[in-house]
Order: structure tokens, then sequence, then C-alpha cells
């Protein structure tokens, strides 16, 4: 291993600050080739390694743990980690690691701007003005929706969730969310009301979504959950792409019983779900909520850090099972 200590295989290239902590003690393996590494290239090189720097688009699951005879840790490039089999792993003692907080403002900025892009029609009219060009101002021409003293409705109250709202101030709008437990915050600064689901949707002039995804959220805004929108309601997901059930959500938008969408996530990444792109009243970004310089490189250095503290018998940033933390104590 030319004199050092760890083997490590990165999935996908990753900013320089990442790499520049690992190299010195580590031997690495970066897949350089376009998009997802195949998965039979996965299995066969994960064999060979104390370590797999990885991204959502990565399946950890059992095939390939018992794949990985050496491997120690699995560092996600990511604050979500349903990619992983967590608990087959905790099984394995393989500890997990992700990046929370890192990408809390750059996703909350992104939900903001396809909030305001599909409320105000932006990305229609820049395809307009590419395409036709400029027809001429007219009364009726474009219109979209007004923002000010509305109802946004949060789905998860988490770190993200709550940066959303926090950027209402300036609109003075009413809050809702959506989540398992009280938020203080949104409830003492925002004076935010935890409701039920369909009475979240029922009232919310903007639908903002930020839970996790899992086996009960998958699908959580179905057909029925989309009836139950107001028909000018604008629906925003920058969390999970199957929460959304994407054929429900293409059917409702085509037939105008919700007035529009921005999406930033899909149901089946990296496809888009047929008819999605052939419709205007929605805007569609290719996964970039935590797409900032700084955000990205936040999440390289954390990744790194995290992957070489498990090796080297340290406690990471973040940990998913910290469990084997106090085994191995």
């Amino acid at each position: 291993m030319s004199g050092k200590s760890y083997k490590i295989l990165i999935s996908r290239v990753i900013p320089e600050v990442g790499i520049s902590l690992l190299k010195d003690k580590c031997d690495l393996e970066i897949y350089q080739g376009e998009g997802v590494i195949p998965r039979q290239q996965l299995l066969q090189k994960i064999r060979h390694v104390d370590g797999l720097l990885c991204l959502l688009s990565e399946s950890v699951d059992r095939e390939l743990l018992d794949s990985a005879p050496r491997l120690k840790v699995v560092s996600n490039y990511a604050v979500g980690y349903d990619n992983i089999d967590v608990s087959y792993a905790t099984e394995k003692g393989i500890v997990i690691t992700n990046t929370p907080d890192v990408l809390t403002d750059a996703t909350a900025d992104l939900a903001w701007s396809l909030i305001l892009a599909a409320a105000r029609r932006v990305a229609e009219g820049d395809r307009l003005m590419r395409g036709k060009g400029f027809p001429g101002w007219s009364p009726l021409f474009l219109l979209g929706q007004d923002l000010k003293g509305k109802t946004l409705g949060v789905l998860g109250a988490g770190r993200i969730g709550t940066a959303v709202v926090e950027r209402s101030r300036g609109s003075n709008m009413r809050i809702l969310y959506f989540d398992r437990q009280t938020s203080d915050v949104l409830e003492r600064d925002f004076s935010a009301r935890k409701v039920s689901l369909p009475e979240l949707l029922e009232k919310s002039d903007i639908v903002s979504i930020h839970l996790p995804f899992s086996r009960e959220t998958h699908h959580l805004i179905d057909e029925k959950a989309i009836s139950g929108m107001k028909k000018s309601a604008v629906l925003v997901n920058t969390a999970r792409g199957p929460i959304i059930d994407e054929p429900e959500l293409v059917n409702a938008l085509r037939e105008k019983r919700i007035a529009a969408a921005g999406l930033d996530v899909y149901e089946n990444e990296p496809q888009i779900t047929p008819g999605l792109t052939a419709l205007e009243n929605v805007v569609l970004t290719p996964h970039i909520g935590s797409a900032t310089i700084q955000t990205r490189n936040d999440m390289a250095r954390i990744t790194a850090a995290n992957l070489l503290a498990v090796l080297e018998g340290r406690e990471p940033e973040a940990i998913v099972n910290p469990q084997l933390l106090k085994i191995s104590k």
C-alpha cells in the first residue's frame, strides 16, 4: 500500500480539500468515470478497502457489506443515509458517518429559489424569452402568486425546514408545520402551529418538503394528499424524490389541480418521470440543493475527516450509529 496505512475507495471525484486530508495517510482509489460507479466495479473494489467514501447514488446494502471483509467505515457525502443499510452495517461493526448541518443554508436558499420561481413563473418566462421572445406587456400576461401574508406549510421542522421558515420573515407569512416533534423555535419565534398533514395541505399556499426518506414518508404526497391542496398551491421538494408520487404529481400539474411545483429531487434519479419536463408549471433543478462552492468543500472536508477519524480510532465529527463507539470503548 505504498507505505500508507489505509486503503480507501472514493466512489466519485470530490473537491480537493477532502482528497488533501486523506492522501498522505491513505492509499486512495478514486472512481474517475462519468456518473455513478458501475455496481459490479463497486462490488469488486470494495473487497480490498478499509474505508468507503460514497454518495447517495451508491447502495450500501447487505450484498455490498458482505463483499467487504476489511471495511471499517462508510463515510456518506450527504446528510441523509437512506442509501445505507445502517442496521446491518452496525451488526458487522462498520461505522457510518454523514454530514449534518453543513448544507442547511444552501438547501434552504434553493428551496426559496424554487418557491419564488414557481410562484412567479420565472422559468416559464425565461423559456418564453429565449424562444418566442417578449410579446409585450399585458395586464393578464404570466400572472403568478403573491407570497406576502400567505401560509407557508413546512413538512419537517428540522434544521433545513427551520431555515426555510426563517427566510420567510420578509413576507410576513403564517407558518404551519408537520413533524413528529414540537418545534419550540418555530412556535416561539414564528407563532407557527403544529398540525396534521391534511390540515397543512388544505390551508397552505406554499408546501415545502424537508422530511427524511423512510418507509413512512414514501409517497407521503400521493394522489389523496395532492387532492387536499389548494388549486392555487405551490409544492416544493428539496428533500428526497420518493416522498412524492411523481406520476400523480404530473397528472395534478397537467390538470391544474395545483398551480405549480418546484423540484430539486426526483423519484427515480437520475431518470425523470415521463411527462414532467413537458409541463410549463414546474421548475426543475438537477439535485443542486448543496451545490455551492463553500458547502461542497465543507462536505468533502467533513466526509474525509470522519473517515480518517474512525480508521485512527478517534470519534468522528458526525456518526450515524454511535453505539459502535460505546462498544469500542
